[in-house]
């Protein structure tokens, strides 16, 4: 339940081994190393060495792995994994075969090249199904081709017009001595040969171009249109064939396709080691990895660096302002929540974890945004099923059924069970829902006003409180005293005299913490800035003080709590009197309808009731909670690991 100590350490190792050493240590997981910009020994001594040098054959090798896979995925007839659980599963044994079959590199190959292969016989089927297009409206033109360009006198012109412009421009080429015969049609155009005398061709061009005319040539066509035709058909059958035989190649190799996964996400470790050998500082014999590693587990990596002869371990002392590495570490209930801090942040190396203090908050602040049993339930239900089903990290999971736990005590003692189902559908429930009624927030929303009040002061309390308590441990005594002490007893002394304005309190308990508050309020006038001018200070402690109308805004943000939990409850009514309504439709329609106004309306109330609740929950912490001790900005702790993006091995963290 606190932020995990951190060692630093200096680690030296034989170049004959280090590649070794850092595998081990990747499986690990449990060192972070330094590069040489981040590395305290290379400023010390300028003149250690980086590789620097990139494994391109193995950028290469992962880049060929990827193609293949996607190339693959379509000719598979396994489908692996699934929406909550992609990577597949294998076991230790049958990763260590495949990385070690170096038979699987020719596979790569060869999907390599059967690609290739596809994308050429389909480019060149569509580049010949193209020419026979075009060449079909032109079959039953008799003759070669070549005969049409032998002519001394005349030209002889091919292409495309259309059926409405034809009788007009063969009229127009009789007036010009010359004549059009059509061969074929194709999609409303003529296929034409237009012949003229060489005398006229400027004027009879003039005249295609005014009607649109489409010139053809007979490219790379020699004997007659038909011969031609068949000549490309018999290509095209031939090519097709060969594209058939590529795709049932390619469907034996995508036989191969978890093999190449596992061999892709091997390189992508491999490469991370690499990267990491090349960027750290290092001599000519030696390679120095400087970084951090958690303090339990120091004497793992102790175990680790001692089994290799010509490699040391040393703690070394962190260099005075020095960037620690923050992890953070919870037990039990508390881990889950644990996600709320990463997504802000992680905090200093000499700051509070958050996670502890914001869990009970959170669950509670969402369980009454929601205020229903009944969705708390169904959410609790579904949250069980995902951690059966998910892969990887289920801290959300978790998390979400730990809040839908605390939604069903909060629905139960607020009367919501899917609204006011129980009322309108099963009144013999009745009295069980009464006796474990608190209040009814349609009822009394006042009482609800003020629960969210003061369940909003009292977070607001705790975020002092806790920086107080770490200032004290600091022995920053000064800071405790001038900066959250000062607002505890001021805040304080403000509502009991408030109190006191509204009779909860006698007048003369009220008058002595009005005057107590002044105490508080002429030390953060003083002290709350202890830097820089006198006048500076003065005014920045003036600017402090007027800030305490600050924190009631925060309180009155609290009242979303009231805002989202009635909502949610009068949306979930509204539904349950639309289906009431429905359930009268006569000839069994209406229980048919009853049941899907019931099914899909509180799906779509729970989906948005849900989404605001976590948001807005999140927001109170993020916003009002967090600012009042966590200052955040630490760096994560990185340990080099081995990352899996296609597999998850058995018996693997």
């Amino acid at each position: 339940m606190a932020i995990a100590q951190m060692v630093k350490v200096m680690i030296v190792s034989h170049r004959a081994e280090a590649a070794e050493l850092l595998e081990v240590l990747q499986e690990a997981g449990i060192f972070q190393v330094l590069n040489s910009e981040e590395a305290m020994v290379s400023k010390d001594w300028p003149e250690f060495t980086v590789e620097g040098e990139r494994p391109r054959d193995i950028e290469e090798l992962l880049g060929r792995l990827s193609k293949s896979i996607s190339f693959l995925k379509d000719y598979s007839q396994v489908k692996f994994g699934s929406v909550f659980a992609p990577r597949v599963v294998v076991d230790e044994q049958s990763y260590k075969k495949v990385t070690s079959d170096r038979e699987m590199l020719e596979v790569v190959e060869q999907c390599y090249g059967c690609e290739v292969g596809i994308e050429k016989s389909q480019a060149e089927c569509e580049r010949l199904q193209t020419v026979l297009e075009q060449l079909r409206p032109w079959k039953a033109l008799e003759g070669s081709v070549e005969e049409l360009r032998r002519f001394k006198a005349t030209n002889c012109l091919a292409g495309l017009v259309s059926n409405q412009q034809f009788e007009q421009l063969a009229e127009q080429l009789s007036e010009l001595g010359g004549a059009i015969e059509a061969a074929g049609a194709t999609d409303g155009k003529l296929a034409c040969v237009v012949i003229c005398l060489k005398d006229n061709i400027s004027e009879v061009q003039k005249l295609l171009r005014s009607v649109e005319f489409e010139p053809f040539h007979f490219e790379h066509v020699d004997g007659t249109v038909a011969e031609a035709i068949s000549q490309h058909s018999e290509q095209l059958a031939e090519k097709q064939r060969q594209l058939k035989g590529q795709h049932e190649k390619a469907t034996e190799l995508a036989e191969n396709l978890l093999d190449l996964k596992i061999l892709h996400d091997h390189y992508e470790n491999l490469l991370d080691r690499e990267h990491t050998r090349g960027t750290v500082p290092a001599t000519t014999c030696t390679v120095l990895l400087e970084g951090w590693v958690r303090r339990k587990d120091y004497d793992r990596l102790e175990e680790i660096v001692s089994s290799f002869g010509s490699s040391s371990l040393n703690r070394i002392e962190p260099v005075e302002g020095e960037e620690i590495p923050v992890e953070i570490e919870n037990k039990n209930f508390i881990k889950p929540f644990e996600m709320i801090t990463r997504l802000y942040g992680m905090p200093q190396h000499f700051e509070v974890d958050p996670t502890v203090f914001l869990a009970p908050f959170f669950a509670l602040f969402f369980a009454l945004c929601l205020t229903d049993a009944g969705y708390g339930i169904v959410i609790i239900i579904a949250s069980i099923f995902l951690i059966k089903k998910m892969q990887g990290d289920k801290k959300l999971v978790w998390m979400l059924g730990i809040c839908s736990a605390a939604t069903v005590v909060a629905g139960a003692l607020t009367g919501g069970w899917f609204g006011d189902a129980i009322q309108q559908f099963l009144p013999s429930l009745g009295p069980l829902r009464k006796s474990m009624i608190w209040f009814d927030p349609l009822e009394k929303p006042m009482m609800f006003f003020g629960l969210s009040l003061v369940l909003g002061y009292i977070q607001i309390l705790a975020g002092l409180v806790i920086a107080l308590v770490h200032n004290l441990k600091r022995r920053d005594y000064i800071a405790a005293a001038c900066d959250q002490l000062t607002w505890l007893v001021m805040l304080n002394s403000i509502v009991i005299l408030l109190a006191s304005k509204g009779g909860m309190v006698s007048a003369g308990v009220g008058s002595l913490f009005g005057k107590i508050a002044l105490i508080p309020a002429v030390t953060i006038l003083l002290f709350s800035q202890r830097e820089g001018p006198v006048a500076g200070r003065l005014g920045m402690g003036a600017y402090n003080l007027f800030s305490a109308i600050f924190y009631m805004g925060d309180v009155l943000s609290y009242l979303r709590l009231m805002a989202l939990g009635m909502v949610t409850a009068g949306l979930a009514m509204a539904i349950n009197v639309i289906a009431k309504i429905a359930m009268d439709i006569p000839y069994g329609i209406g229980i048919v309808a009853m049941i899907l106004v019931l099914v899909g309306g509180h799906s779509f109330n729970l989906v948005l009731s849900g989404l605001s609740a976590f948001v807005h929950t999140l927001r109170l912490q993020y916003v009002e909670f967090f600012p009042k001790f966590l200052v955040g900005g630490g760096k994560l702790f990185e340990p080099l690991s081995k990352q899996y993006k296609h597999i998850y091995i058995k018996n693997k963290r």
